[in-house]
């Protein structure tokens, strides 16, 4: 059994990750998670992760905080520049329409990211408030409505003329109407989860860097071991597998047709000179809902820029060879937005472009459940890029399931439901 790295040399390998405070315990966390690893008879250990993105990270966190004895295992490196992850920003929205579940899940992690962003020396979560605006009354719009008066989460209405009022940034033409989510903002993601990964480890958790091989079926109704690319074997009792768009390729027959990776292009602007306006203090995460697309972003947060992307679904996207190079027509269609909406950017320089990916399942829930040929394996992913809000109730519950405490699985997130 390897020797588990200190709090030290994890940071010192996740590139970006902030200086960290004194060690501490999430809300809620067990004594257990300090407790030192099990007896070295049997399998090495109790559960390993492989993939070490948010839904990974914090699937390793919760088992660890059960007192399990947890490696997470990584090919590039906690939230690398290649994973769903990767990258600088994520929004916080609860807004789902009459979809409870997933409001629900997003306002059930924020106590998690708020605790982690206090341990992080620098902010996870900027309370910047959630902000999607509407051209006309839609279904969406009215069931957001009714679902969180339902559940008792805040929300403002805002009509147009108190959008002008609040936010004269922007231009409101062919708006009739706001909803803020005034609790909720942006999560800085690759700096959390490398946060996250390095609170794993201070708690007793271990994190290894390094590539596993396609995984063998040992034929007995279970999973053994793990084979890496360098030629170790890791075993344990347990295998979480959460790996992103890399699911469908480790598990083709399985996922191939369940889980499909897109492209997705992502767009950094600058502001004005000296213009505080578009900053994370006057200026909310946001959607626009109107002229049949949907694009959305998030303020100037630590002098990045003013972000903005179009949420339509890309072509098909290789994780490993896809190109990360924007094109020309996508630069082309978020500048022609900006000057509709926010004209006081139309003109600004692009200060930085990423290509990433979702990976969406076919009904754009999750997918979290048990390999049907492999008792001991679960499976994790299906984030159709909506799931990193929602990371710490997803590994709440993958944990759960895993160690089989969970109680009712949640039949939206099994493989049944989610098509061929």
């Amino acid at each position: 059994m390897p020797v588990s790295l200190s709090r030290r040399q994890v940071l010192a390998g996740l590139a970006g990750s902030a200086a960290l405070a004194a060690s501490g315990r999430a809300p809620g966390a067990s004594p257990a998670a300090k407790a030192a690893s099990g007896p070295a008879s049997g399998p090495a250990w109790d559960t390993i992760v492989v993939g070490a993105g948010v839904f990974g990270a914090w699937t390793a966190w919760h088992l660890r905080q059960a007192g399990e004895r947890v490696l997470l295992v990584d090919a590039h490196g906690p939230a690398h520049a290649r994973a769903s992850s990767g990258g600088e920003s994520r929004m916080t929205r609860g807004m789902y329409g009459a979809d409870r579940i997933y409001a629900a899940m997003a306002h059930d992690s924020l106590p998690e990211w708020r605790w982690l962003s206090g341990r992080s020396g620098l902010p996870v979560f900027h309370p910047t408030g959630v902000l999607m605006f509407f051209s006309g009354t839609t279904p969406f719009a009215t069931d957001s409505i009714r679902t969180h008066q339902e559940l008792k989460l805040p929300l403002e209405q805002l009509d147009q003329q108190a959008l002008r009022r609040r936010y004269p940034q922007a231009d409101w033409s062919g708006i009739e109407f706001g909803l803020l989510e005034p609790d909720l903002g942006v999560l800085m993601a690759r700096r959390g989860v490398q946060t996250l990964v390095a609170e794993f480890v201070a708690a007793g958790g271990e994190y290894r860097h390094t590539a596993v091989a396609t995984p063998p079926v040992d034929g007995d109704g279970g999973l053994r071991s793990l084979r890496t690319v360098d030629g170790a074997s890791l075993s344990a009792g347990r295998f979480v597998f959460a790996c992103g768009p890399w699911l469908p390729a480790l598990f083709p027959a399985l996922l191939g047709s369940r889980i499909l990776p897109t492209r997705q292009e992502v767009f950094f602007f600058a502001t004005p000179d000296g213009d505080p306006r578009f900053g994370r203090d006057r200026w909310p995460g946001w959607a626009d809902f109107s002229g049949g697309e949907l694009y959305y972003g998030m303020p100037d947060l630590e002098g990045r820029g003013f972000k903005i992307a179009n949420d339509r679904r890309g072509p098909p996207m290789d994780p490993d060879a896809g190109s990360r190079q924007v094109s020309a027509e996508g630069l082309a269609d978020v500048r022609a937005f900006l000057a509709r909406r926010f004209p006081s950017l139309a003109d600004q320089p692009l200060t930085e472009s990423r290509v990433c990916q979702y990976e969406n399942s076919t009904n754009g829930d999750f997918v979290i459940d048990r390999h049907p040929d492999l008792a001991n394996v679960l499976l994790v992913g299906g984030g159709s890029g909506h799931g990193f809000k929602h990371g710490p109730a997803v590994g709440r519950y993958a944990a759960a399931l895993a160690r089989g405490t969970l109680g009712q699985p949640e039949p939206r997130f099994s493989l049944a439901t989610s098509g061929q």
